[in-house]
């Protein structure tokens, strides 16, 4: 194969797009073609540019309609893009909608019997006989469904002026471990890019040409950057239930303790149950966690749900356990395959009574990575369940990254009480704040001394874990478990804060809405309204938050839930500045783009 040569390109009268579009793929569910669209869109990263790749798939198993959308930027913004520029439209079911929702001026490749150019005169279409070039292809019925997506991949390459060399190193890496699969894709790949240079014109706008802004940076989802950052933090019992987004975290990280946590005698070094649902699962990660392991699981609303009466035991007997819920849409089955913030209130409070926990919120597959780890420490360190919330959008999608640093930092276990220790003391009261931080001692089942052991109670307990029902005992102990949330705002991730000068309005948000608001404060500041920034990274709020909110003559609080539930916890931690707060929420399902963000503030602006 040979790469199309720039100077052989036609040139259009409006002018060249170069790495600054977006193509959406819309195909079958089930027909194969992720591995396709992750071929052009790697191909797309190893030249330089930056890239994003987001998946809009069905919660059945096969049939019903997929859209695989890549944003292409120059600039690096990543964020979903509403507008597609260039749409490949495989599925017939979907074809003659996804052709109408295109901007005038875009590309529309597309089967030739589908007749989509009677649909819309306003667009560019290059109809291509993909039925006819899959038997090239292949003369196996079974394989040409599979490698009609691989020509697609050809045309778009041809069109967009890729490289042939990246094109097969992409093709390598989806495929690792099978190279008889390799040369067949590549070839199929081949057919579509000749077949489109000797019969197709080219007179649209779109090309690719290379950058140097990848270099040295990787593709990863947030689940599996979510399982790295637990592998390195030293987990050794993971109890979980499949539901999705969440179910590949402990898929992936299960593959990774088997490679990497096996001795030499080939013992495990960890234990996987994947249990009846996910009140077991969380009930047995406690257990764990109780034991002295460094325990998790991970689930997602639903889940979050059937957990809340145990993990209302684990805050109050004060066990650690680490739980990454992996938000969708709810309520009830909702929508399992699209991408929410809505857990943020019911998770802060998650169980029956006066019930608060730690949550963390990473806003980048890094960040699923490293808060990970963190999240580990601080469930030992504050004996209790800490969260991590990320969603969908974040989860199960393709974000570039830096790479993750390797952890230096030892890991923190907390007020543990071994023999030598107990003895010294002289006495040991499992449920005692020595320490005025509301943060007890706990011994470990085992430990080789009289004092060691104690009651783990549910049900009110005194300082010694004796049963109790006291009104000043019950009083007592609740005001320490207040005591030592208080404590946990000083050992939170800190807010991320920018600063613009002499601006007078904020943006608070969390999460992966982060993309949006990078590139929206960008259009926000071009129309001449500057902002300033503060991604909330943890909860329980942290000083920084009223020095943010008093510095702003409005704050927008944007969100991807319709309950406005961020705004609301912040107008419950500062009150007497309500009257700053604004709502932008964003609630369909699809990630949040940055000029949904940007229309919402400037319409509010003008009020």
């Amino acid at each position: 194969m040979k790469t199309l040569a720039a100077d052989s390109v036609q040139k259009t009268e409006q002018g060249r797009v170069v790495n600054d579009f977006s193509i959406q793929v819309a195909t079958v569910n089930g027909s194969g073609s992720q591995s396709s669209n992750n071929v052009l869109m790697r191909t797309i990263f190893q030249m330089g540019i930056p890239v994003s790749g987001k998946n809009l798939f069905p919660s059945n198993i096969a049939g019903l309609p997929t859209w695989f959308t890549i944003r292409v930027n120059k600039d690096g913004y990543i964020a979903r893009k509403r507008e597609t520029n260039i749409l490949v439209a495989m599925n017939p079911q979907t074809a003659f909608e996804d052709v109408k929702a295109l901007t005038p001026g875009a590309i529309c490749i597309s089967p030739v019997e589908l007749k989509l150019n009677d649909v819309r005169s306003d667009v560019k279409h290059y109809q291509v006989p993909f039925t006819e070039l899959a038997a090239k292809a292949t003369e196996t019925l079974k394989l040409r469904k599979l490698l009609t997506n691989m020509i697609y991949v050809g045309v778009v390459a041809e069109l967009l002026n890729l490289d042939d060399n990246e094109i097969e190193k992409a093709v390598t890496g989806q495929f690792p471990g099978k190279p008889k699969v390799v040369p067949l894709n590549v070839n199929a790949i081949k057919i579509g890019r000749e077949w489109t240079r000797e019969n197709l014109k080219k007179d649209d706008p779109y090309f690719i040409e290379r950058m140097n802004e990848t270099a040295g940076k990787i593709i990863i989802d947030g689940n599996e950057a979510a399982a790295l950052g637990s592998l390195f933090a030293g987990v050794t019992v993971v109890a979980w239930y499949p539901i999705t987004p969440s179910s590949s975290l402990c898929e992936n990280l299960i593959d990774y303790l088997y490679e990497y946590r096996v001795d030499a005698d080939g013992k495990n070094t960890f234990a996987v149950v994947q249990a009846e649902d996910e009140l077991a699962a969380v009930g047995m990660a406690l257990g764990a966690g109780w034991a002295g392991a460094r325990s998790m699981t991970s689930t997602s609303g639903p889940g979050i749900s059937l957990m809340a009466e145990f993990v209302g035991f684990g805050y109050f007997t004060e066990i650690p356990t680490v739980i990454f819920d992996v938000q969708r849409v709810g309520p009830s089955t909702g929508m399992p395959t699209r991408t929410s913030q809505a857990d943020l209130l019911s998770t802060y409070m998650l169980s029956h009574g006066d019930t608060k926990h730690i949550i963390l919120l990473p806003g980048s597959v890094a960040e699923c990575y490293s808060f990970a780890g963190e999240a580990f420490d601080l469930a030992e360190r504050f004996q209790t369940p800490v969260f991590v919330l990320t969603d969908l959008d974040l989860g199960m999608n393709n974000w570039m990254s830096d790479p993750f640093e390797y952890p230096t930092k030892a890991l923190d276990r907390g007020k543990v009480l071994n023999a030598e220790q107990l003895e010294k003391a002289g006495e040991f009261a499992r449920y005692k704040d020595v320490d005025g931080d509301g943060i007890c001692y706990r011994t470990l089942p085992g430990t080789d001394h009289v004092l060691a052991p104690y009651f783990v109670r549910g049900s009110g307990h005194t300082e010694k874990a004796t049963y109790t029902e006291k009104p000043e005992d019950y009083q007592n102990l609740m005001d320490r478990l207040e005591r030592k949330f208080q404590t946990s705002r000083k050992f939170v991730p800190k807010p991320e804060i920018h600063s613009e000068p002499n601006s007078k309005v904020g943006i608070i948000a969390f999460g992966s809405t982060h993309f949006a608001i990078y590139e929206s404060r960008d259009q926000l500041k071009a129309a001449n309204v500057p902002t300033s920034y503060y991604r909330l990274r943890a909860l329980p709020f942290t000083e920084e938050l009223r020095k943010f909110v008093e510095s702003q003559d409005r704050v927008y609080v944007v969100e991807q839930n319709r309950d406005a539930q961020l705004r609301d916890l912040i107008t419950l931690e500062l009150p007497d500045l309500a009257t700053k707060l604004h709502s932008v929420r964003h609630y369909t399902g699809l990630p949040i783009d940055a000029q949904f963000v940007t229309d919402e503030i400037l319409k509010q602006e003008k009020k």
